[in-house]
Parts: structure tokens; sequence; C-alpha cells
């Protein structure tokens, strides 16, 4: 096996899997314009991938330890690159939204797969470190092309090209794990927990769907209360059904870690302000203010930049000043760029709330991305290093959902302010800056070996 190869072709898969969470939501308006889609039908374009993502990522997780990392990790992006050819046809919104639903679940498998084959291919702790790092800034790197590409190519060739560039990246991704990357043998010996994943599944969609279609139904509806009674129970159900089943689809013994806990839970915090704030302003910038695809991409340039930047650098800073102080500061900034989103009124100037989406750009890759994962991989034994992974990207993505659908909710301006998305800005500015007090004072940290170069300049 050649590493250095393996963790290319891993990178590009992941690459593909972080670029479509950002380069969709730009093109909402023209793919409303074009297939006719109903006032909630945005929100679900997003959050049919996310939730896919979301519910599966735990028994993506636990089957590749089962089956073989190899064999998840190739069918997640073989799937993953058919199912972006079907969005690329889509005819109606439904179909487009099945499509994505189907993103999502195979993204599932390619996303703690890719991680858990990443930390397995150097045994040097300072190696590891550097292929985690430059995992991390693929990422995020992603993550930052995303919303100008998406501009780019629904200008230039109209929405549907943002789906067919995927078909070339996917297959040669496929082509070169196929060839490269040899069948390791299982690393544990669990089997798939298929109830307890139904009622995950069951809960998960029933909430999502109640926060996104409670405005459309109306909250005190026979369908919103008998859906929401149906997503608590079957949530209940399943942390009963975890606490007694033999083999768990989430071993609850992983949250008693407090670097997994701690992982969890600024993951999901960091990404529940992340697409709260990247719906929220798309809405302002191209419903209220009227840009352009592409301007709006630009607008996000503050955003997307500084949380590449930081995401590549992340595991040096973590490296020079340690992971709990990384940790914290990151989850300050995001506190800080929440909290100065509070002032954004309709005729707001883009410097007027630039800064504070730098802050949030640079706060999410030192908080919840690879600093959170280099501290939880290390606190956990290598035959659950997939489940981990799968548990913290579970919360990671259910942020995801939960921040678009609530701010969804939120979303018409009125009377030139914002007065309840304040409230939603402030309430995540609250929480992140108490988990930046729970991480200073639960999470250990870890003497960092030799700081390494930053990800971009790295050689492995």
């Amino acid at each position: 096996m050649r590493p250095r190869l393996v963790l290319t072709l891993v990178c590009v898969a992941t690459f593909l899997v972080y670029l479509d969470t950002s380069i969709t939501p730009v093109a909402i308006p023209a793919i409303n314009a074009d297939l006719g889609a109903g006032p909630t039908a945005a929100q679900w374009l997003l959050d049919a991938y996310t939730l896919g993502f979301a519910c599966l990522l735990l028994t993506a997780g636990s089957l590749g330890d089962r089956i073989g990392r190899k064999t998840v990790l190739v069918v997640g992006t073989a799937g993953f690159t058919l199912a972006s050819v079907a969005c690329a046809l889509a005819p109606t919104p439904e179909f487009l939204i099945g499509a994505r639903a189907a993103q999502g679940v195979f993204a599932a498998a390619v996303v703690p797969l890719s991680l858990a084959v990443t930390a397995g291919l150097f045994a040097d702790a300072r190696a590891r470190a550097r292929a985690i790092g430059i995992w991390g800034g693929t990422s995020g790197v992603a993550l930052a092309l995303g919303p100008l590409l998406g501009g780019l190519l629904v200008e230039a060739a109209g929405w549907r090209s943002m789906f067919w560039i995927n078909l070339p990246i996917g297959l040669i991704a496929l082509a070169g794990l196929l060839w490269t990357m040899p069948a390791a043998a299982p690393t544990g010996g669990r089997r798939p927990d298929l109830f307890g994943q139904t009622l995950f599944v069951l809960g998960g969609a029933a909430l999502t769907f109640v926060l996104i279609e409670g405005n459309h139904h109306g909250w005190a509806s026979p369908l919103i209360l008998g859906l929401l009674g149906v997503g608590l129970l079957a949530l209940v159900s399943f942390v009963f059904w975890e606490i007694r089943v033999a083999e768990p689809m989430l071993p609850l013994k992983l949250l008693r870690v407090p670097a997994v806990a701690i992982a969890c839970v600024v993951n999901f915090l960091g990404l529940f302000g992340l697409y709260g704030v990247l719906f929220l302003v798309t809405v302002h910038l191209q419903g209220t203010l009227g840009l352009s695809p592409m301007d709006t991409g630009l607008r996000f340039l503050a955003l997307f930049g500084a949380l590449g930047a930081a995401a590549i650098c992340a595991s040096w800073v973590a490296a020079r000043f340690g992971t709990r102080q990384t940790m914290v500061a990151g989850l300050l900034c995001v506190a800080v760029g929440l909290a100065g989103l509070t002032i954004l009124q309709t005729g707001a100037g883009y410097f007027g709330y630039g800064w504070a989406l730098l802050l949030l750009g640079i706060g999410v890759p030192l908080s919840s991305g690879v600093v959170a994962i280099q501290a939880m991989m290390g606190a956990v034994p290598p035959e659950l290093s997939g489940t981990a992974s799968g548990t913290m990207n579970t919360f990671r993505q259910f942020g995801a959902v939960f921040g678009v659908a609530l701010a969804g909710i939120l979303s018409p301006f009125q009377d030139g302010k914002v007065t309840s998305l304040h409230v939603t800005f402030l309430v995540a500015a609250v929480a992140a800056a108490g988990a930046a007090i729970l991480t200073a004072f639960v999470l250990r940290d870890r003497t960092p070996p030799k700081a390494p170069v930053p990800a971009t300049s790295a050689r492995l």
C-alpha cells in the first residue's frame, strides 16, 4: 500500500462529499424557479442531504469496522457519484429531494470510513496528526470553494452543472481506491443494530419534518403534533434499546469518554451555527437584496475563506498551543461571531456583518473540526475508531439539520429588522460560550508532538 496515494484518494472522496454541503445553498433560488418548488423545498434540499448523512453515519462506521473499511468506502463513493447523476437529471422537486437524500446516505459511508482509514495509514504519531490535518483541511477547502464554485456554475451553465461536476471527480476517486487500497481485515465483530438504526432514523426524520413543515401545516395540526410524539418516542426508545442490547449501534460507553462527549457537543454546536447562518444569510442576500448566485458566493468569501484557512492550519495550531486551548479559542470565536450577527439588519452593508462571518469561519474548524477529531481519536481504541468517528459526525450533521430547520422557521425579515433571528443567534452564541467553559474545565489536554508544518506544505 502507498499511504500518500491512498491519503490523496481518500481526500478526493471527502472533498466531493463536503463540496456538496456548501455548493447547493446559492443555487436554491434557481432550482426553485426551474422546478417550481414550494416554500419549504429550499430547506428540504439542504436537509434531505444532511438528514440522510446524519441518520446512517453510526451504522456506516460500525459496518466498516465489521466488514472492512475499503468495501464500505468504495460503495459509498460509487453510490454518491450515481446519486449525483440522479440529482443532475431530476425532473421534479420531489425527485431532486429524494436524490439528495440518497447522496446523504452514501456520504455517510464516505466520511467516517475516510477518517478511520486516514488515522490508520501512519504508525508515527506526528505523521498521523499531519494526515488527519490534511483530511480536515480538505473538508475545509471544499466548504470554502462551494459557494464560489456554485455561484459560478449556476450563472455559467445552470444549477444542474453543480451535480454533473461530481461525476468525473467521483470516478477518479473510485478507480483510484479500487486500485491502490488493499482489502484490510475487519477490525470488529459487532453485528448491525437494525432495530436501533430504525428507531434512530424514524426519530430524526420525524423531528426534522416537524421543524421544517410546522409553519406550513400549523404547529397545532394533528400531523405535526403526531409526528412530534412519534419522533420523541422513537428517540427515547432508541436510548433505552441501546442500553439493553448486547451489540448497540451507539456504544454509550463512548459518550462517557470526555474527549468523545466534548467532540460531539462542539461539533453539533459548530454546524448548527454554521448552517443556520448559511441558510439565513443566503435568504437575506438573494431573497431580500436580490443578489445573483455569484455575488452571493462572493459575500460568503469571508466565512468560507476563513474556514478553509483555519481548517488547514488547525492541526498545527493545536500542536503549537495545545488541543484544549485551541478548542476553547475556537468556541469563543464562534460565540463572538454569532453574537455579532445580532446587529444584522435588512439594509446592513457587507462590512457590518462580514467581520462576524470571518470569526465564525475561524472558530468552527478550531473547535469542531480536526482538533476535536484528534482529541477524540487519541482517546478511543483502534477497533472503535470507525464507530467513534460515526458518532461524532452524527452529532455534527444533526447540528446542520436542526440549524437549517430552525433557521427556516425564523427566516422572514419584517419591518427592516430580523428580531427573531437576533434571538436565535444570541442563544447559539451563549451555547457556544458555555461549550467553551465546559471544554476548558473537562477536556484534558494531551501533550502534543512537535508542531508539524501546516497541512498545505506537509510532506508525509
